[in-house]
């Protein structure tokens, strides 16, 4: 495994950390041993970060986190979200009064004093000029309940936004080879203000793990049967906001590149993680065997120029108009 700076923190984070998403919900069926099992893989193969929510499985997602940390020693970093517990997203839904109670929501599921990553979940647009904001979670860091806080965005226009707020040590963002907006302003900007970026849905809701065809069928509870429109959350949540069948004629030629012996899911990520301003991927993992997938990324051999081109060309050919000037 490898490890990054997080931010202007002092943390070492792996780069393929683990996104519990999926171990909470709406991503079909899951079953907490198996869960479990998943999180103790990934600590074995030497993951210090974990990704969650408090709406991940109305929170069940952190109390499998809190478990975890009982089971195991090794000492390891959480972050959450919070947000979008909210039954309506306004700004004046993000009050003193509604983040603390959030807050100490997760810190009662994750079973901890101090939250040591808080991010604010995916807030209206119009949130990031409200300074007062970012204040509440400034008084929140004072008090001892976080450590940190950070933003998880949609759009990239939020990130620059958000990352002008002092407090502000990371930004979450969908990037992969299907949205690679973020790489043309925001990633220079967050080196230059030392801000860790965590890439999420880096492998665009499993797409890019190389395995679905267009005879895939998902759960009725699994956000990529009943968000791919954006009915329940922003869509470019669910396949980075692709149409499925255009994603999978991409991944078509995307797999040519892949290095012999190697799974198109860790060429993604490996292809993530050739941009040094990002902290780390935080693919999801319901299963072992996905979790050692994920992190034999962080051993694969840099691509080469030739390749990064290609998954360039590719993107600008096949995926930029449907994607590109919308987050």
């Amino acid at each position: 495994m490898e490890y990054r700076t997080l931010g202007r923190t002092d943390w070492q984070v792996s780069t393929v950390s683990f996104g519990a998403w999926a171990i909470g919900g709406t991503w079909g069926a899951v079953k907490d041993d198996e869960s479990l099992a998943a999180l103790h893989r990934a600590l074995d193969r030497g993951v210090n970060f974990f990704d969650t929510a408090d709406v991940y499985g109305d929170g069940s997602s952190e109390r499998l986190i809190a478990r975890l940390r009982r089971e195991r020693k090794d000492p390891f970093y959480v972050t959450t979200k919070a947000g979008r517990r909210l039954p309506k997203q306004t700004v004046e839904g993000y009050s003193r009064e509604n983040l603390t109670a959030f807050v100490e929501r997760s810190l009662k599921n994750l079973e901890v004093e101090t939250i040591d990553l808080l991010q604010l979940h995916c807030p209206p647009t119009d949130l990031y000029y409200h300074p007062e904001a970012f204040g509440i979670l400034d008084d929140l860091v004072k008090a001892g309940k976080l450590r940190f806080y950070g933003v998880s965005v949609e759009r990239v226009e939020e990130a620059l936004k958000a990352i002008e707020f002092p407090g502000v040590q990371s930004v979450q963002i969908v990037y992969n080879a299907f949205r690679q907006r973020p790489a043309d302003l925001l990633f220079a900007e967050a080196r230059r203000r030392k801000v860790g970026i965590l890439a999420r849905l880096p492998l665009s809701s499993g797409m890019l793990a190389g395995k679905m065809t267009k005879k895939s069928k998902f759960a009725e509870d699994d956000h990529r049967n009943f968000n791919r429109d954006g009915a329940a959350f922003d869509r470019g949540e669910t396949f980075s906001g692709v149409p499925f069948e255009v994603g999978l004629e991409a991944v078509e030629e995307l797999r040519a590149l892949v290095p012999t012996g190697e799974s198109l899911a860790t060429f993604a990520l490996r292809w993530i993680l050739m941009s040094e301003a990002v902290t780390c991927v935080i693919p999801g993992g319901k299963r072992p065997a996905q979790v050692d997938e994920n992190c034999s990324a962080a051993a694969l051999s840099p691509l080469s120029d030739e390749t990064m081109a290609r998954v360039r060309e590719i993107y600008d050919r096949r995926i930029r108009a449907h994607v590109h000037h919308y987050w």
